[in-house]
């Protein structure tokens, strides 16, 4: 029967004592890596609802602890502890080196203790920067954008935003695609030479680099920080968040391989950084909250520390 069916003997063997084929099942998948560290998951992610944790940054936490497998495993793990989130398939369009910057503001917490992030990312290398601020205020806007042009090393073509109030007061006043911008902001944008652009209205997902990476900050770094201070009691600040930030994006955010380009930012950068406008001088212009633009030309179209900051430090470094 062997010979005749191709089968061993042991299988053949098997056949005749039991009816029917003989079923295998896949060997369960062994966690032997993940058993110590089980406990410390399942109230990781219990004390972080109804917040998400990504596996990428729990991988990160267990390695600190002396985890030494893989990821597999652990998303196979923490998916028993927490519901599948969908993510939503946006369409991008692709942009040249130096062409273009978009910004968003993202916040975190309303009220009293308000906090937010000014967001930029670079449309070519999609290298972000991230600064955390308690207003949203044209001085404050300015400031970020500062900030940005320097830590890029240049000044791109455009800079794309929503229709945030302090860029654009009114659409079409001189006519299709020739825009009121706010004075200040105007003001700002000639002094550093990029175009003043917005997207059309209820289409803010025109500028889905930085709203994809938004929701990579508030998952990958936000919600895991505030969750680990949260445990100790601790409510996080401005300066903090700043302080970590920066750590995060040179060495995570804009080294790891982008889910579009299949590229890392931080190399891509440095291509694009050739075609960036250089820093002019620092910018000196009075800021003015609503001033009519004078001409169409679609060209122009501290916070107190709960605790001391090495109270921060020490339980972000245990």
């Amino acid at each position: 029967m062997a010979q005749e069916t191709g089968f061993s003997v042991n299988t053949v063997r098997k056949y005749l004592v039991c009816e029917g084929r003989p079923r295998y099942q896949g060997r369960p998948r062994g966690m032997k890596k993940l058993a110590h560290y089980m406990a410390y998951l399942r109230e990781r992610v219990e004390q972080a609802r109804p917040i998400r944790l990504p596996a990428p940054v729990i991988l990160r936490e267990i390695q600190v602890k002396g985890y030494k497998g893989g990821i597999s495993q652990l998303r196979s793990y923490i998916s028993t502890l927490k519901p599948t989130v969908a993510v939503e398939t946006l369409i991008r369009f692709e942009t040249p080196p130096g062409q273009q910057m978009q910004v968003d503001w993202i916040e975190f917490r309303k009220g009293k203790n308000f906090l937010a992030a000014f967001v930029a990312t670079l449309g070519y290398s999609r290298a972000s920067y991230v600064h955390f601020v308690t207003n949203e205020r044209l001085e404050t806007l300015i400031e970020c954008h500062e900030q940005a042009f320097v830590y890029f090393g240049g000044v791109p073509k455009q800079v794309l935003y929503d229709n945030m109030k302090t860029v654009i007061l009114e659409r079409d006043v001189y006519g299709p695609g020739c825009h009121r911008f706010n004075g200040g902001m105007l003001d700002f944008a000639r002094h550093y030479g990029f175009q003043l652009k917005v997207c059309r209205p209820y289409r803010a997902k025109t500028k889905g680099k930085v709203e994809r990476f938004n929701g990579y900050l508030r998952y990958s770094f936000y919600n895991p920080l505030v969750t680990r201070l949260k445990m100790a009691g601790l409510l996080l600040d401005k300066d903090t968040a700043n302080q970590e930030v920066l750590k995060w994006l040179r060495e995570i955010a804009n080294q790891r391989v982008h889910g579009t380009t299949k590229a890392i930012p931080a190399e891509c950068l440095i291509e694009e950084k050739k075609y960036l406008y250089p820093l002019p001088l620092p910018y000196q212009g009075t800021i003015i909250r609503a001033v009519p633009q004078e001409s169409p030309n679609p060209l122009w179209s501290q916070e107190v520390l709960q605790h001391p900051l090495s109270v921060y430090q020490q339980l972000l470094e245990a």
